[in-house]
């Protein structure tokens, strides 16, 4: 299939963020995905978080493997630096990237067949070190690309679209997270833009790990009923836990979400995360407790969405590894390549 570019149309009076530039800047090439599928939902609100944020296009970097959410990063950010890797090999790639330049915005996204899958491995060891990037897990519960077999999210009891029961457990993201480490946990419907866009926003302002698990339904295969992935199934049993807004540091603090409790949580760029909690006695602090309530909830048959999960005290992988913090491709050769007396010196300490 192949994507075709937008015409660029950027009107006089249209709505400009602080660098300038409108919303048409950050848009990507149409989308050959099929019609209401929710991963152009989840393309649409990551435009609109990099729009809202005022990031430079040029300084984020998409980066997937293979699968219908691998093909999204097409969709929005035209000018960014991109690439498609190997199927369930991004986390790798972006790791590589970002240990080179730190200075960039990272945005990985993936799908439940390519992260949970064939992408296992990687994917819990970007969380055990802690790579500073935003993890889009784009979740359907199906391999949309290959005609909708299961994948390994699938929940017990789900039905295939030709009738076909999964009787295999599922491995839920969010979970799986919060046992390696991660330090930033939410999860969203695509369904939900309210939701979804400010929890965008404020994983690509955390210093660290972040993963949205992004329930998607797959319209051709996996949109019917009998599917815990469909759109039915998730407006009727989604349940929201905390709210989250991304609250820039020069910005006064506005927010419009359900009545609850409100926590503060300051990031390392100066700006907070403001946390609405629906359920008063839920604390985003306690991975413990988080994990049980996602647990808990699961067992009735709730989604619990929100973000679930958050730790800003963690050095991310650049700071624990000492890592350079200037760009290597600006690093003159002397320095990248010291000499024969301090590659012995290095070698020397791991004896």
């Amino acid at each position: 299939m192949t994507s075709f570019a937008k015409p660029s149309i950027n009107l006089k009076n249209a709505k400009r963020n602080a660098l300038g530039l409108t919303w048409h800047d950050y848009e990507g090439a149409m989308s050959t995905l099929c019609a209401g599928c929710g991963h152009d939902s989840v393309s649409a609100c990551m435009a609109k978080a990099f729009f809202e944020l005022s990031i430079e296009p040029h300084r984020a970097v998409k980066i997937s493997g293979i699968g219908c959410s691998s093909k999204t990063t097409a969709y929005f950010l035209n000018e960014a630096h991109g690439i498609n890797t190997v199927h369930g090999r991004m986390p790798s790639v972006a790791t590589g990237a970002a240990a080179a330049n730190s200075g960039l915005t990272y945005i990985g996204v993936s799908g439940d067949g390519d992260s949970l899958s064939i992408g296992m491995g990687q994917f819990a060891h970007a969380m055990r070190r802690n790579v500073n990037m935003l993890y889009m897990l784009e979740n359907n519960g199906v391999y949309g690309l290959t005609k909708g077999q299961f994948s390994a999210s699938a929940d017990v009891g789900s039905k295939s679209k030709k009738g076909e029961v999964n009787l295999a457990p599922p491995i839920d993201p969010v979970t799986l997270a919060m046992s390696l480490g991660a330090t930033f946990v939410a999860r969203a419907f695509s369904g939900d833009r309210e939701q979804l866009v400010p929890l965008i926003k404020a994983g690509l302002k955390h210093n660290g790990f972040g993963l949205i698990d992004v329930i998607s339904p797959c319209v051709s295969f996996n949109d019917h009923a009998g599917s815990t992935k469909s759109y039915a199934h998730t407006y009727k049993y989604y349940h929201k836990a905390v709210h989250a807004d991304y609250v820039p540091m020069s910005k006064e603090i506005k927010t419009s979400y359900d009545a609850g409790s409100s926590v503060p949580v300051k990031l390392h760029d100066g700006g907070s995360i403001v946390l609405r909690k629906i359920d008063e006695d839920y604390d985003p602090y306690d991975r413990g407790a988080a994990y049980a309530q996602v647990v808990e909830r699961a067992a009735k048959g709730e989604i619990v969405t929100g973000l679930l999960y958050v730790d800003e005290t963690q050095e991310d992988m650049a700071a624990t590894n000492k890592l350079a913090s200037r760009p290597l491709n600006t690093m003159p050769y002397d320095e990248l390549c010291p000499g024969n007396a301090e590659l012995t010196a290095l070698q020397n300490r791991y004896r």
